[in-house]
């Protein structure tokens, strides 16, 4: 009997796309179902009625929510081609810098440059800082997983070059110059070589520009 696996995703969410990556790169068949996150659906509302977001991964007709939970959730169930690591120890490790992905790097050099009226170069410093524990995590390496794109790879790839980079060139800045962080271009380019992540890429100049749209209403003021 054929397995039921549905993602409820979003084209430009780098969270959705995470679990693609994963999905794609250990052979899972899925369906997916585009959401439109400004309109959200019915489906959507009632399957993670709590946080009412994307990603939602069914299998089964048992609803997962939250990418990083997705994303082990998958490791555990599909066994071929792991992602995360076998040694408690690195698993543990693995798990920090998938966090601190989402966490910091995305806290500061996204949300906060964006609503920076002032003190912009003190963000875009604090954001270089903080990649550059990245930076000095990848020498020796051909993915943050060693050999083969990992659990890592998978969130911070999604996030970074396939996303904030964008934003970042949105708004003319050039966070992460190839002179500075040599080592995350070379990653970047090993992971353009991997199908799986090349599939789940947005197209540059339609994810650009909603990057754009993005920055405005992080820009607007709260209710």
């Amino acid at each position: 009997m054929a397995e039921e696996v549905k993602l409820l995703g979003y084209w430009a969410s780098p969270y959705s796309r995470r679990i693609e990556m994963a999905l794609k790169l250990k052979g899972v068949p899925y369906e997916y179902l585009e959401e439109d996150v400004f309109n959200k659906s019915p489906l959507l509302l009632q399957l993670n009625p709590i946080h009412k977001t994307i990603p939602v991964l069914v299998h089964n007709g048992k609803t997962i929510n939250e990418s990083l939970l997705i994303l082990e959730y998958i490791d555990e169930t599909w066994t071929q081609n792991p992602i995360l690591p076998q040694d408690p120890y690195e698993r543990a490790i693995a798990r920090f810098w998938a966090k601190f992905v989402d966490d910091q790097i995305f806290s500061v050099g996204f949300k906060s440059l964006i609503r920076a009226d002032k003190g912009r170069e003190a963000v875009i410093e604090e954001t270089q800082r903080l990649m550059m524990f990245l930076e000095k995590e990848l020498i020796g390496k051909d993915f943050f997983g060693g050999k083969k794109p990992g659990f890592v790879d998978v969130v911070a790839g999604s996030m970074i070059p396939f996303c904030l980079t964008r934003g970042w060139e949105g708004m003319g800045i050039d966070m992460i110059p190839e002179e500075k962080f040599t080592e995350i271009h070379r990653w970047v380019g090993n992971l353009n070589e991997i199908e799986a992540v090349k599939e789940c890429v947005p197209p540059k100049e339609k994810h650009v520009q909603h990057m754009i749209i993005i920055r405005e209403r992080f820009k607007a003021p709260s209710a």
